[in-house]
């Protein structure tokens, strides 16, 4: 029998001001288009900012359905918007912010299941990490280098 422990590296910053310009302009992109997000239902609003390596930003909120499995995640629409208007064009940073009608959002909230195996899927496509940023509405703000850190038994082509 083998053990392996698996980790990644993970980089916390205490708020936006201490990422770089470039990075803030990315995240408050996502704040922005966390404000389109069509939440009705659960009331939760997530925004994402994708910035591809051509420098082109593609933005995307949630967008709920009452039939719940209809609607699709902020940072699939994102992602998914990325793919189809730059086929082939790496994405290189992908920011996700959420926050809640209900209560304060003061946690970095990360990617659904579904959200990690799509970016997984771009990230195994481009052969080239997808770094995430991952902010409540406020506090502390979540680097990750990779999509793969926080999906590493991934499913992806190679089993097929």
């Amino acid at each position: 029998m083998q053990k392996r422990k698996l980790s990644f590296e993970l980089t916390i910053f205490a708020g936006l001001a201490e990422l770089s310009k470039e990075d803030q302009t990315l995240m408050s992109k996502a704040v922005a288009a966390r404000k389109n997000a069509y939440a009705p239902y659960s009331n939760f609003q997530v925004g994402a900012a994708v910035f591809m390596e051509n420098g082109k930003t593609i933005i995307g909120s949630n967008q709920e359905n009452a039939s719940y499995p209809s609607g699709l995640c902020a940072e699939r629409v994102a992602v998914f918007q990325a793919g189809a208007l730059y086929p082939g064009i790496p994405i290189k940073t992908v920011a996700i912010t959420a926050t809640s009608r209900n209560h304060v959002v003061d946690s970095p909230a990360a990617p659904c299941g579904n959200c990690r195996q799509a970016i997984l899927e771009y990230e195994t496509k481009q052969q080239k990490p997808i770094r995430l940023l991952l902010m409540g509405e406020t506090g502390k703000v979540l680097q990750c280098n990779s999509i793969a850190d926080i999906l590493p038994l991934g499913f992806d082509s190679s089993f097929l």
